[in-house]
């Protein structure tokens, strides 16, 4: 996510916490249980480099982030958008979101990507043909696009959001206000919020599956979740417009005030979603319980999973973030520039231990290290040069 102009701190600091858990994320998805690789085309794997050592631990945490954290990500990203559209105007806008989104966007797929998908073919054909890589990384593996995924759907729902704004914007006002006027009303927002993301998620989920992506060159989107992200950047949109200091993250709300109840709720939910699978398919199989209400009982406690987990990580750093750290601050600053060059570091690492005799966990904590800081470091000479800086 790029740096917002209006600064804030509790939710500069969110954003990039969550920046470092996508780091984590990627860290261990070569050792989870489920990893798996495909020679053939090694973009059908589970991850470009896939270990035989193996964590279930890992599954839970992986599973944890990918329930909410990108959809969050968005919410984080539609929270200065009205309020810049209002201040720059749509051209500007764009022409802003153009320079800071599609070039990296491009860049990332193009070179970044490039190096770092190389040990993954490696291990996929076993040598080291520079030109033969080329030519596969952008005929049989479709140009993959990587974790710049997001830059690029973001980079459009801007653009959606910006020439939309002239005919829309007395609504977008109506609804914000509306949104707004709930913030001492916590049950109320809290059912709106998962009634919203249940709308979002479920009718795509039932239509074409959890896991189906699609789309055209670089140009991937997961077909599922293409509302729910769209949707939560347009509902941090609303929730912003009001401002975050007299909105539903006012400090004295009670949304935000029961920061500890949704905590708890967040991770009683999510053993819920962790435990209920088993049960579900075994009455299935019994015929005790037909298919699609099973599917609707699932994919009902997912949509409150990933509502609890927004919340909780929203309301608790609004109520617990009050003073600034120097570490942090620097964290911040670079934390798009990280989500943009970690992967290298995160696909080289993972290649570099596969010979390694030690723990799966381990191995993601050395991963996650490298990767976190090396790429915090490279970012942050990189922004010391004028013309690279404005893009990071």
């Amino acid at each position: 996510m790029p740096n917002p102009p209006f600064r804030t701190l509790w939710i500069d600091y969110l954003r990039s916490f969550i920046t470092a858990l996508v780091v984590a994320h990627h860290a261990s998805l070569a050792y989870t249980t489920f990893a798996s690789f495909n020679k053939v085309a090694y973009i059908l794997s589970t991850n470009p480099i896939v270990d035989t050592h193996r964590w279930i631990g890992l599954d839970i945490f992986e599973n944890f982030n990918d329930v909410f954290f990108m959809s969050l990500m968005f919410f984080i990203s539609g929270l200065f958008v009205l309020t810049s559209l209002n201040k720059k105007g749509v051209g500007a806008f764009i022409r802003d979101r153009f320079y800071r989104l599609f070039i990296p966007f491009a860049i990332g797929v193009t070179l970044l990507m490039l190096i770092a998908y190389y040990p993954a073919y490696y291990v996929a054909h076993g040598q080291h043909d520079l030109k033969a890589y080329v030519v596969d990384y952008f005929t049989t593996e479709g140009w993959p696009v990587g974790p710049p995924w997001f830059i690029w759907q973001l980079f459009f729902f801007n653009v959606v959001i910006a020439l939309l704004f002239p005919f829309l914007k007395n609504g977008l006002y109506k609804l914000s206000n509306k949104l707004a006027s709930l913030k001492n009303k916590a049950g109320i927002l809290f059912l709106t919020w998962l009634l919203i993301t249940w709308i979002l998620y479920v009718p795509l989920t039932l239509l074409f599956g959890p896991y189906s992506w699609t789309g055209f060159g670089p140009f991937d989107f997961q077909k599922s979740r293409v509302l729910l992200y769209g949707g939560y950047f347009v509902f941090g949109a609303l929730v912003g417009n009001a401002g975050l200091d007299n909105g539903i993250f006012a400090g004295n709300t009670s949304l935000v005030k029961k920061w500890p109840l949704w905590m708890v709720l967040c991770l009683l939910t999510y053993v819920m979603l962790t435990i209920i699978p088993p049960h579900l398919r075994s009455m299935v199989a019994a015929h005790t319980l037909p298919e699609l209400p099973a599917w609707l009982i699932y994919f009902t406690v997912y949509v409150a999973s990933c509502t609890l987990s927004c919340i909780t990580f929203l309301t608790t750093f609004k109520a617990c973030i009050h003073r600034s750290r120097s570490w942090w601050n620097s964290l911040s600053a670079n934390a798009y520039g990280i989500y943009l060059v970690h992967y290298i570091l995160i696909v080289w690492c993972q290649y570099f231990l596969l010979s390694s005799q030690l723990p799966a966990f381990i191995k993601f904590v050395i991963t996650f290290g490298v990767a976190l800081s090396g790429s915090w470091l490279l970012v942050s000479l990189l922004r010391k040069q004028s013309l690279i800086k404005k893009y990071l």
